[in-house]
Protein backbone atom coordinates (compact mmCIF):
# COMPACT_ATOMS: atom_id res chain seq x y z
CA UNK A 1 0.00 0.00 0.00
CA UNK A 2 1.62 2.87 -1.31
CA UNK A 3 0.00 6.29 -0.08
CA UNK A 4 0.93 10.54 0.10
CA UNK A 5 -0.56 12.20 2.50
CA UNK A 6 -0.89 15.93 1.58
CA UNK A 7 -2.26 19.00 3.38
CA UNK A 8 -0.76 22.83 4.15
CA UNK A 9 2.28 22.89 6.93
CA UNK A 10 0.48 21.92 10.60
CA UNK A 11 -2.66 20.17 9.35
CA UNK A 12 -1.28 17.15 11.53
CA UNK A 13 0.37 14.72 8.62
CA UNK A 14 2.90 13.43 10.61
CA UNK A 15 0.56 12.30 13.54
CA UNK A 16 -1.61 10.45 10.84
CA UNK A 17 1.22 9.00 9.36
CA UNK A 18 2.46 7.51 12.94
CA UNK A 19 -1.00 6.43 13.30
CA UNK A 20 -1.01 4.65 10.03
CA UNK A 21 2.70 3.05 10.74
CA UNK A 22 1.23 1.58 14.56
CA UNK A 23 -2.11 -0.12 12.26
CA UNK A 24 -0.46 -1.19 8.78
CA UNK A 25 3.07 -1.46 9.71
CA UNK A 26 4.48 0.56 6.56
CA UNK A 27 7.09 2.99 7.16
CA UNK A 28 6.30 7.17 7.08
CA UNK A 29 9.00 8.59 4.45
CA UNK A 30 9.17 12.36 5.99
CA UNK A 31 10.99 14.75 4.02
CA UNK A 32 10.85 17.38 6.58
CA UNK A 33 12.43 14.88 8.75
CA UNK A 34 14.86 14.08 6.15
CA UNK A 35 15.67 17.38 6.11
CA UNK A 36 15.69 18.50 9.17
CA UNK A 37 18.38 15.87 9.72
CA UNK A 38 20.49 17.01 7.68
CA UNK A 39 20.59 20.69 9.00
CA UNK A 40 21.14 19.22 12.20
CA UNK A 41 24.46 17.31 10.83
CA UNK A 42 25.46 20.46 9.24
CA UNK A 43 25.78 18.35 5.44
CA UNK A 44 26.19 20.09 2.78
CA UNK A 45 22.77 19.18 1.74
CA UNK A 46 21.99 20.45 5.03
CA UNK A 47 23.02 24.23 5.10
CA UNK A 48 21.77 23.78 1.41
CA UNK A 49 18.49 23.11 2.75
CA UNK A 50 18.41 25.46 6.25
CA UNK A 51 18.93 28.24 3.84
CA UNK A 52 15.35 27.83 1.91
CA UNK A 53 13.46 26.37 5.01
CA UNK A 54 14.31 29.76 7.22
CA UNK A 55 13.45 32.08 4.54
CA UNK A 56 10.23 29.92 4.21
CA UNK A 57 10.37 28.77 1.12
CA UNK A 58 10.73 25.30 -0.48
CA UNK A 59 13.92 23.12 -0.89
CA UNK A 60 14.93 22.73 -4.74
CA UNK A 61 13.42 19.40 -6.31
CA UNK A 62 16.62 18.23 -7.41
CA UNK A 63 17.87 17.56 -3.51
CA UNK A 64 14.52 16.50 -2.08
CA UNK A 65 14.07 13.89 -5.29
CA UNK A 66 17.08 12.61 -4.71
CA UNK A 67 16.92 11.95 -0.82
CA UNK A 68 13.24 10.38 -1.88
CA UNK A 69 14.84 8.47 -4.42
CA UNK A 70 17.21 6.73 -2.06
CA UNK A 71 14.71 5.96 0.67
CA UNK A 72 12.30 4.68 -1.31
CA UNK A 73 15.23 1.67 -2.64
CA UNK A 74 15.72 0.53 0.70
CA UNK A 75 14.45 -3.01 1.88
CA UNK A 76 11.52 -1.51 4.39
CA UNK A 77 9.80 -0.24 1.71
CA UNK A 78 8.74 -3.34 0.10
CA UNK A 79 5.45 -4.06 1.46
CA UNK A 80 4.35 0.11 0.98
CA UNK A 81 4.99 3.74 2.19
CA UNK A 82 3.75 6.58 3.51
CA UNK A 83 5.10 10.20 1.58
CA UNK A 84 4.35 13.05 4.10
CA UNK A 85 6.01 16.47 2.46
CA UNK A 86 6.55 14.82 -0.96
CA UNK A 87 5.65 15.22 -3.55
CA UNK A 88 5.32 19.03 -2.82
CA UNK A 89 4.65 19.93 -6.60
CA UNK A 90 3.69 18.64 -10.23
CA UNK A 91 6.84 18.73 -11.57
CA UNK A 92 7.78 16.41 -8.36
CA UNK A 93 4.80 14.50 -8.91
CA UNK A 94 5.88 13.38 -12.53
CA UNK A 95 8.93 12.38 -11.31
CA UNK A 96 8.10 10.09 -8.51
CA UNK A 97 5.56 8.80 -11.01
CA UNK A 98 8.83 8.21 -12.98
CA UNK A 99 10.84 6.58 -9.92
CA UNK A 100 7.93 4.34 -9.58
CA UNK A 101 7.28 3.11 -12.94
CA UNK A 102 10.69 2.11 -12.95
CA UNK A 103 10.46 -0.10 -9.50
CA UNK A 104 7.21 -1.84 -10.74
CA UNK A 105 5.15 0.56 -8.47
CA UNK A 106 2.31 3.15 -7.82
CA UNK A 107 0.49 5.20 -5.75
CA UNK A 108 -2.38 3.64 -4.56
CA UNK A 109 -4.48 6.80 -2.85
CA UNK A 110 -3.24 10.50 -1.71
CA UNK A 111 -4.90 11.52 1.29
CA UNK A 112 -5.09 15.16 0.99
CA UNK A 113 -5.90 16.62 4.93
CA UNK A 114 -7.71 20.01 4.90
CA UNK A 115 -6.92 22.75 7.67
CA UNK A 116 -7.58 26.57 7.01
CA UNK A 117 -5.03 28.83 7.11
CA UNK A 118 -6.12 31.03 10.94
CA UNK A 119 -6.18 27.22 12.31
CA UNK A 120 -2.72 26.72 10.57
CA UNK A 121 -1.08 29.48 12.51
CA UNK A 122 -2.83 28.76 15.87
CA UNK A 123 -1.17 25.37 15.48
CA UNK A 124 1.93 26.08 14.57
CA UNK A 125 2.92 29.61 16.28
CA UNK A 126 2.05 28.19 19.31
CA UNK A 127 5.11 25.11 19.15
CA UNK A 128 7.70 24.98 21.38
CA UNK A 129 10.52 22.42 21.10
CA UNK A 130 13.51 21.83 23.65
CA UNK A 131 16.74 22.85 23.01
CA UNK A 132 18.25 19.92 24.90
CA UNK A 133 16.26 16.59 23.60
CA UNK A 134 14.48 18.13 20.95
CA UNK A 135 10.35 17.56 22.64
CA UNK A 136 8.07 19.35 21.38
CA UNK A 137 5.49 20.85 23.40
CA UNK A 138 2.30 23.63 22.29
CA UNK A 139 1.36 26.16 24.72
CA UNK A 140 -2.87 25.43 24.07
CA UNK A 141 -2.64 21.79 23.80
CA UNK A 142 -0.11 20.49 25.40
CA UNK A 143 2.06 22.99 27.51
CA UNK A 144 4.92 22.46 29.56
CA UNK A 145 4.62 21.93 33.59
CA UNK A 146 6.74 24.97 33.98
CA UNK A 147 6.77 27.89 31.65
CA UNK A 148 10.10 27.15 28.99
CA UNK A 149 11.10 24.40 30.98
CA UNK A 150 10.98 20.80 29.08
CA UNK A 151 9.25 18.05 31.37
CA UNK A 152 11.44 15.34 30.41
CA UNK A 153 14.74 16.98 30.36
CA UNK A 154 14.27 20.51 32.14
CA UNK A 155 16.10 21.77 29.01
CA UNK A 156 15.13 25.30 27.92
CA UNK A 157 12.39 25.75 24.91
CA UNK A 158 12.78 27.78 22.19
CA UNK A 159 10.23 28.73 19.13
CA UNK A 160 11.27 27.25 16.23
CA UNK A 161 12.33 30.04 13.15
CA UNK A 162 10.17 28.29 10.55
CA UNK A 163 7.42 27.87 13.34
CA UNK A 164 7.04 32.36 13.75
CA UNK A 165 3.99 34.04 12.21
CA UNK A 166 5.52 35.84 9.40
CA UNK A 167 6.79 32.26 8.13
CA UNK A 168 4.10 30.04 8.97
CA UNK A 169 2.22 32.38 6.56
CA UNK A 170 4.61 31.91 3.88
CA UNK A 171 4.62 28.64 4.56
CA UNK A 172 0.99 28.40 3.85
CA UNK A 173 1.03 30.93 0.57
CA UNK A 174 3.94 28.66 -0.84
CA UNK A 175 2.03 25.78 -0.14
CA UNK A 176 -1.41 27.07 -1.85
CA UNK A 177 0.15 28.19 -4.50
CA UNK A 178 2.29 25.14 -5.59
CA UNK A 179 1.05 21.93 -3.72
CA UNK A 180 -2.70 22.92 -4.36
CA UNK A 181 -2.03 21.75 -7.94
CA UNK A 182 -1.70 18.43 -6.92
CA UNK A 183 -5.00 17.93 -5.16
CA UNK A 184 -6.37 18.34 -9.62
CA UNK A 185 -3.19 16.36 -10.49
CA UNK A 186 -4.53 13.16 -8.12
CA UNK A 187 -7.93 14.04 -8.89
CA UNK A 188 -7.90 13.45 -12.09
CA UNK A 189 -6.14 10.30 -11.63
CA UNK A 190 -9.12 9.27 -9.58
CA UNK A 191 -7.44 8.63 -6.63
CA UNK A 192 -7.39 11.33 -3.91
CA UNK A 193 -9.53 11.88 -1.09
CA UNK A 194 -10.55 14.67 0.81
CA UNK A 195 -10.29 14.52 4.70
CA UNK A 196 -11.61 17.39 7.14
CA UNK A 197 -8.80 18.25 9.26
CA UNK A 198 -9.76 20.43 11.71
CA UNK A 199 -12.11 17.43 13.82
CA UNK A 200 -9.84 15.70 16.43
CA UNK A 201 -6.81 13.70 15.57
CA UNK A 202 -9.00 10.32 16.45
CA UNK A 203 -12.03 11.51 13.95
CA UNK A 204 -9.45 12.39 11.19
CA UNK A 205 -7.68 8.80 11.47
CA UNK A 206 -11.09 7.00 11.15
CA UNK A 207 -11.87 8.57 8.44
CA UNK A 208 -8.53 7.80 6.75
CA UNK A 209 -8.69 4.18 7.82
CA UNK A 210 -11.85 3.40 6.70
CA UNK A 211 -10.62 4.54 3.19
CA UNK A 212 -7.03 2.24 3.85
CA UNK A 213 -8.86 -0.94 5.03
CA UNK A 214 -10.86 -0.89 1.47
CA UNK A 215 -7.38 -0.78 -0.41
CA UNK A 216 -5.76 -3.47 2.04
Amino acid sequence: MNLILLGPPGSGKGTQAKLIVEKYGIPQISTGDMLREAVAKGTELGKEAKKYMDAGQLVPDEVVIGIVKERLQQPDCEKGFILDGFPRTIAQAEALDKILEEMGKKIDAVINIQVPEEEVVKRIVNRRTCKNCGAVYHLIYNPPKEDNKCDKCGGELYQRDDDKEETVRKRYKVYKEQTEPLVEYYAKKGILYNIDGTKSIEEVFAEIDSILQKLA
